[in-house]
């Protein structure tokens, strides 16, 4: 089992307890403020379990329907996460208004809070863990799921302060105001989620330094030929698809040109193991002098 899918798989049995301690919360303090962070908690499982289905198809070999691999299914999964986080915060809103039109007096505020608490420490834990995990392994589920957790995390906090300043003040009201500022920056990191990963299906060129670093590659390993240009990125998951035109003198070889193309290849690899390159070899008189000049 890849080390992608241990870790998606972690993310579901974290996601249960945190669920399990919240909702605790929520019932020994009748809180509509830990309500709402115990809701959020149920879009983490759900959207914990979208990572792991996601992850599972993305990894499965490119096959005669999908030459080009199954990559995507993660960015499906992460709007599709974008879309739950905007769900659980409009759920999150509505049960604010009501508690909003009659404020209830928090029960048991110390125990209760000491065990969301407990909950927040172990989403900060686990969130740290998606977001440098997904990045090294270049899973956009991963880092979307982390990036959520995160935002959870921070609400969790305002949740903790809010209730407390609700049992010390006396003011009920204080308890649904906050849940419903806790519904909004959900909501906002929901958005966030969804656009970031709809970028990514739509074909989004890599990062500025991955670009700067494949020209490099391209002008420092191409010697032999004149110059590349019409170079396209793009990236899906792990993947880094990659193609170019080659321009090589009029007299070189194909076993020449080949030879150039295959040591290209073999450095971008090894600085971006799973990408997939396509080079286009024209003669001279193609030449644009424009876009990667070989040194």
């Amino acid at each position: 089992m890849s080390s992608t899918l241990k870790i998606a798989m972690g993310s579901i049995l974290v996601g249960l307890m945190v669920l399990g301690l919240k909702t605790l919360a929520w019932y020994l303090t009748g809180s509509v403020a830990l309500l709402s962070d115990a809701l959020e908690s149920i879009v983490n499982v759900a959207t914990a379990l979208a990572a792991l289905v996601a992850i599972r198809v993305a990894q499965r070999p490119a096959d005669q329907g999908h030459p080009y691999g199954h990559h995507k299914a993660e960015f499906l999964s992460a709007v599709l996460e974008g879309v739950l986080i905007i769900v659980a915060a409009i759920l999150i809103l509505s049960e604010a208004w009501r508690a909003f039109q009659a404020p209830v007096v928090i029960q048991d505020a110390g125990v209760g809070m000491a065990i969301n608490a407990g909950a927040g420490l172990i989403n900060a834990f686990w969130c740290s863990v998606l977001i440098r995990q997904g990045r090294k392994l270049r899973s956009p589920a991963l880092e979307a799921d982390g990036k959520h957790l995160l935002t959870d995390v921070i609400s969790s906090g305002g949740v903790l302060l809010g209730v407390a300043l609700a049992v010390t003040t006396g003011w009920a009201v204080l308890d649904p105001i906050l849940a419903m500022l806790v519904g909004v920056n959900i909501l906002w990191s929901g958005w966030k989620v969804m656009t970031a990963s709809l970028s990514g299906l739509m074909d989004e060129a890599v990062p500025d330094n991955t670009l700067s670093q494949i020209r490099d590659i391209i002008s420092d390993k191409a010697t032999g030929a004149i110059e590349a240009h019409d170079l396209r990125t793009r990236h899906a998951g792990a993947v880094t698809f990659i193609d170019f035109h080659l321009v090589v003198d009029g007299q070189t070889t194909v076993c020449d040109a080949h030879a150039i193309c295959d040591r290209i290849e073999a450095s971008l690899k090894s600085n971006l193991p799973d990408a997939q390159i396509t080079i286009h070899v024209e003669p001279e008189h193609h030449a644009k002098h424009s876009g990667v000049l070989v040194i």
